[in-house]
């Protein structure tokens, strides 16, 4: 992977600081984005899939029921000769 130079500096500098190699604070800062994008993504699909469950359940208690009319019909298989 090509860094950009600017990045590669920035990264340098971060690396320096907390006395690491330049590829092991990569390691370190990518772990960290993409623990970050789970939580995130995680939290968002969690609050989404509460209120889908929420609407599909309130949708069906709205429903009147309905009751079958007559005997359930059978179906026929198609077989091929």
């Amino acid at each position: 992977m090509v860094l950009p130079e600017q990045l590669c500096s920035r990264l340098a500098a971060l690396a320096e600081q907390e006395s690491r190699t330049v590829s092991n604070m990569a390691k370190v800062l990518i772990q960290e984005g993409i623990n970050q994008h789970e939580q995130s993504h995680l939290l968002t699909s969690q609050s989404t899939s509460a209120t889908s469950t929420e609407g599909f359940r309130s949708a069906l208690e709205a429903q009147e029921p309905q009751r079958l009319r007559g005997a359930p019909r059978r179906l026929r298989l198609y077989r091929p000769s």
